[in-house]
């Protein structure tokens, strides 16, 4: 390289970019061939291997730990190509990428964290061609070489953080919650519960490889526009972080739920016409219909319980489901009862052997019994059941659903955490409806029937005659032909539960909830790897 080549490269770029301003002054207007003669000083002679050299020694004094340090030190490790210095200096690439950095302040990130400090004083630096520092003379391979090195690393912190986001939520969110850690031994692995089950994009080799040759093709400004987040969301918070009159715990709240906006959801990157979410920070369910939203109020799991993050489908609504009481809520709330008939009945709990299929009298089953896993605990559907008198199944490997509760009162709380997991949700009927491809009246009458219907009484039912003291057949009064069971959700309705502690109400404003799961918490202490 010849410095007179990456001179008049500095000429073309700085001409270049003054020439947007209202008024384009030469900034070398005073510069005359007498001031080009300290150009054949050796401080000014560029040499690649000299570059090289310092490109080593930058890399192997980076302690930075995020995934793209380590690509950007694998890429130099690798003697590969220069990116933003070639034989004509430096061009407007460079203030391309300063651009999209400018916004870095903007997201509540720090612009030390991104060299951006140092890169603008080297840019500067060579665009006037200062390299006195404090009576010395700078390293102009140096200064090239930290150029490079610190732009390739800004490019690739932010184009990652921005396509994919600054932090990984399937590997913070599952590392949470320790399984039963009352039963683990000093020389086991340690084992979480899974609370993040949403399939989301990573940066993969492909990426990568993209995102270098983006630069060498002179696409940088093109490539970043692309990787900026789509969600519906981001804007919004991004204008509300920069308005002054904001506190920090609300700035701080503001940085997670924008990292939440850049996660992107495989199977839910368009929002479809029709769709059911759950915001559990709020407490709340939206069912979304083109431009109608049905909102109701919802329980979701308790601290110790929490009701995971997942994508879904609604595929089936069972009506007066029976309760299959989970292992876990046998093991710490009905085995202790075993053997007490009473108890059993007046819950309406039934047992059976797995195997067989065969009912188990009560009396009969022991603590050792329940708690071998051998058998089951159930509750019979209708009246008092603890699902309610109706169940919208989804496919998910935690066993939750959405259902109704014979314990409606729950939803007058604030801090509705209450259940093992599952979502209850105050409207069960109009969620059904909702549900409903075609509403057609005949459907919606039987649902409603069938969720009022005392169903408890479906049979033969008796009394005692006080007078002969024997069983007389009481009537039915049931309407079966307007009993129904289950309805088949066709076309099945995408479910996205989710956890966002600044989000919209069902006004559209923005509203602020409590961090319930502790889930910001956990966020801003990755995110500090950005942060002063």
């Amino acid at each position: 390289m010849r410095f007179l080549q990456l001179f008049m490269g500095c000429v073309l770029l700085a001409c270049l970019f003054h020439s947007c301003q209202e008024k384009c002054v030469n900034p070398f207007r005073d510069l005359s061939l007498d001031s080009l003669e300290r150009l054949k000083e050796q401080a000014f002679a560029l040499n690649s291997q000299a570059i090289r050299s310092h490109l080593r020694r930058l890399a192997k004094m980076d302690a930075d730990s995020m995934i793209p340090d380590y690509r950007l030190r694998q890429y130099y490790a690798n003697e590969s190509p220069f990116l933003w210095i070639d034989r004509n200096g430096l061009d407007t690439r460079a203030d391309t990428l300063l651009h999209y950095l400018d916004n870095v302040a903007k997201m509540g990130f720090s612009e030390r964290k991104f060299a951006i400090p140092q890169i603008r004083e080297d840019l500067e630096r060579i665009r006037t061609l200062n390299m006195e520092s404090k009576g010395d003379t700078l390293d102009i391979n140096l200064m090239m070489a930290r150029l490079e090195y610190n732009m390739t690393k800004a490019y690739l912190r932010y184009s990652v953080g921005q396509r994919f986001g600054f932090s990984n939520p399937t590997y913070l969110l599952n590392r949470i919650d320790e399984k039963d850690p009352s039963r683990r031994t000093p020389y086991d692995t340690t084992h979480y519960e899974k609370l993040f089950d949403i399939a989301i994009e990573h940066p993969t080799n492909a990426f990568y490889h993209t995102a270098l040759h983006k630069v060498s093709a002179d696409s940088v400004g093109e490539f970043m526009q692309d990787i900026q987040p789509k969600d519906f969301l981001y804007e919004r918070l991004l204008a509300r972080i920069n308005n002054d009159s904001i506190g920090m715990d609300e700035r701080n709240k503001l940085i997670c739920n924008l990292e939440r906006c850049r996660w992107r959801m495989r199977d839910f990157k368009e929002r479809p016409a029709k769709y059911v979410l759950v915001n559990i920070p709020a407490f709340q369910l939206y069912a979304h219909d083109g431009d109608s939203t049905l909102s109701m109020r919802v329980v979701c799991g308790k601290y110790n319980t929490k009701t995971p993050l997942l994508v879904s489908k609604v595929k089936r609504m069972d009506i007066n489901p029976r309760w299959f009481i989970p292992k876990s809520i046998v093991e710490k709330e009905v085995v202790h009862h075993a053997g007490n008939r009473r108890w059993f009945e007046s819950h309406r709990y039934f047992i059976r052997h797995r195997k067989t299929g065969k009912r188990i009298e009560p009396e009969r089953v022991s603590w050792g019994m329940l708690m071998s896993g051998d058998y089951l605990v159930a509750q019979e559907g209708g009246p008092g059941n603890s699902l309610g008198r109706i169940i919208f199944r989804f496919d998910n490997p935690f066993s939750v659903f959405l259902h109704d509760t014979s314990s409606p009162g729950v939803f007058g709380r604030d801090n509705r955490g209450a259940s093992h997991g599952c979502v209850r949700v105050q409207k069960p009927f109009d969620l059904a409806v909702y549900m409903l491809h075609k509403k057609d009246e005949t459907t919606i009458d039987k649902i409603q029937y069938s969720m009022t219907a005392d169903v408890s009484k479906k049979g033969k039912q008796y009394q005692i005659d006080p007078e002969t003291g024997e069983e007389v057949e009481l009537e039915d009064t049931l309407d079966r032909k307007r009993l129904i069971g289950t309805i088949d959700v066709k076309p099945e309705v995408p479910l996205l539960i989710t956890y966002f502690t600044i989000f919209p109400d069902e006004k559209g404003n923005l509203r602020e909830y409590k961090d319930v799961y502790g889930y910001d918490r956990v966020i801003a202490h990755h995110l500090k790897n950005y942060r002063d």
